[in-house]
């Protein structure tokens, strides 16, 4: 007895390679630096006074001139669950508290030269679910760590006008893990499914895990100027990075069943015959299910941000700011089996996302910075693939941070943020190749809920 189309339950796994994030659409993050993020993101055209403009505009030139450090991260605590149609029964998700980190250095001389180097997390986090979620055969988990390191250089061509930015490296690495349904899976090539000899839809027999890594380059650059005393603006652009996972493995590991053939089975077998002896033979020698390689290729979407920041209030400024991702370019996804399973592309058609950001921030006498923001993005993902993958929402979040300055040198920035979903219908069942966008709507058999909140903490340190 053989197993075919191994492929359809192992790699749903290169869509596996993107995991619901709580800052930004899709898969994105913008939790980099405590102050942008207390001021709702809203910081290109005003960047806060610390090295993490590198990130948010590489043209800004540093305020004050010598070495200025930041560093810190962000706690993400993300809550979610799918309610299902049928049962009413909720299944909630089981994904650990994410941190995420950021490192940013510049040095800005006596000239109208700035240099400095980032180090951050602009997309990544995880989607996970108990063993009891019936959407497991889609996705059970699904980790994804994205760091980008960028080297910069800003220049000052003006007294109000600077401009800079600076290569970015990516590298990434992906850990998928998924059920794999026996009733869906032939005898043989021409023969029944398990399912038409009586095996239970959604019998888990397998567990199948990918792990691997890829690098990528990409470019972030930025412009920022005073328009007037009182008003400044500021454009950021970051390029599109494309990650090919050229050798990344796929595992199978056998899971018990427990189930036996009845008598006058279509295989032949004598009754009592256990299932699981039937198909350990897959998961060794020349088997469908033993280890192999895998190739795919995920597209982090480039970024646009256009900003206007106002000064002119005592000691306050108020920033707003529309942001633009390019997520279309996560349209299909290519599944390229090294070894004997079929390959693939998996349907995304995801959509161009916009975003409005809004940021105020207030200085008392003693120097403490009071900071609150509020951003709203809308959910890139079509309905048809809503999924426990990526069970993506329009959302959006409020915060409120804190600058404190202490022993001269230094300032600790806190922000607290949270982040809204109204709930959104989903599947959790895969989508059958070639089928059409209603048909893959018509899928959609529950609704998933996500709500999340960030921690967020910072230190600056200047010489």
């Amino acid at each position: 007895m053989t197993l075919h189309r191994a492929s359809r339950y192992t790699l749903a796994l290169a869509l596996l390679a993107v995991p619901p994030a709580a800052g930004a659409q899709a898969f994105g993050l913008n939790e980099i630096g405590s102050c942008a993020l207390a001021r709702g993101f809203a910081a290109t055209a005003a960047p806060c006074d610390d090295a993490s403009s590198i990130y948010w505009n590489p043209g800004a030139m540093p305020r004050a001139r010598g070495w200025s450090i930041y560093a810190g991260a962000a706690a993400i605590i993300i809550d979610g669950d799918f309610i299902q149609d049928t049962t009413f029964n909720r299944y909630e998700g089981d994904v650990p508290t994410a941190v995420v980190p950021h490192l940013f250095a510049t040095y800005r001389g006596s000239g109208k030269m700035a240099y400095g180097l980032g180090v951050y997390v602009p997309y990544g986090l995880t989607s996970q679910w108990k063993d009891d979620f019936p959407g497991r055969f889609a996705a059970k988990k699904a980790a994804l760590q994205t760091i980008y390191v960028q080297p910069n250089i800003s220049y000052q061509i003006s007294p109000n006008w600077s401009v800079g930015g600076g290569p970015v490296f990516g590298h990434s690495k992906v850990e998928l893990i998924q059920a794999v349904d026996l009733s869906q899976q032939r005898t043989s090539a021409t023969g029944p499914t398990f399912g038409q000899l009586g095996i239970p839809f959604r019998t888990e027999f397998a567990r199948a895990t990918l792990k691997g890594s890829g690098t990528a380059f990409g470019l972030d650059v930025g412009v920022h100027g005073k328009l007037t005393p009182d008003w400044q603006m500021g454009l950021r652009f970051l390029s599109q990075l494309s990650f090919d996972y050229d050798d990344a493995d796929a595992v199978f590991e056998q899971r018990p069943t427990g189930l036996t053939l009845a008598a006058n089975n279509p295989l032949g077998a004598p009754p009592g015959t256990p299932v699981d002896a039937l198909v350990a033979a897959q998961f060794t020698g020349s088997g469908a299910l033993t280890p192999q390689k895998v190739r795919t290729q995920i597209r982090n979407p480039a970024q646009i941000q256009l900003g206007f920041a106002y000064s002119g209030f005592q000691n306050t400024l108020l920033s707003a700011e529309y942001a633009y991702v390019g997520w279309k370019s996560f349209n299909q996804l290519p599944v390229d089996f090294q070894g004997g399973a079929t390959d693939r592309v998996i349907q995304e058609d995801y959509n161009n996302t916009s975003g409005i950001r809004l940021g105020a921030e207030h200085r008392l006498l003693s120097g403490i910075a009071l900071r609150g923001g509020f951003t709203a993005s809308a959910a890139a993902a079509p309905d048809e693939t809503v999924t426990p993958l990526l069970p993506e929402q329009d959302r959006a979040l409020a915060m409120l941070g804190a600058g404190l300055p202490f022993s001269g040198r230094f300032v600790l920035d806190a922000t607290y943020a949270h982040i809204f979903t109204p709930g959104r219908r989903g599947r959790i069942d895969e989508r059958a190749a070639g089928s059409t966008q209603a048909q893959a709507i018509a899928l959609n058999s529950g609704s998933f809920a996500l709500s999340a909140n960030v921690l967020s903490l910072s230190i600056k340190a200047s010489f």
